[in-house]
């Protein structure tokens, strides 16, 4: 699975962003090809070439576009809760029957 994390300057957040998701999804059991964090102008740009984007729940109609052409966006409130992005994923996405 290609793995974008994307936030607002794309350094201190995405980075813990980053860790949280990495630590969700080998709880979860999806294997990660590549991961890759970036902000949010870079991120926009970026999206489609990923399989799933996880960016903070404010950010998230930012990737309206790439959503259409069935990237899978997931926003998230606590960026350093592993257990939220867990829940996320397997809530509001499909990533489980992916990954």
């Amino acid at each position: 699975m290609r793995v974008l994390v994307s936030c607002a300057n794309g350094s201190g957040t995405s980075l813990m962003m980053k860790r949280s998701v990495e630590t969700a999804m080998k709880t979860l059991g999806i294997k990660i090809t590549s991961i890759h964090h970036c902000s949010i102008s870079e991120g926009k740009g970026q999206a489609t070439n990923y399989d799933v984007v996880f960016t903070p729940l404010n950010f998230v109609k930012m990737f309206d576009g790439a959503k259409a052409k069935g990237i899978t966006i997931v926003g998230v409130k606590n960026v350093m809760s592993a257990k939220e992005i867990q829940e996320r994923i397997e809530t509001e996405t499909d990533l489980m029957t992916r990954g």
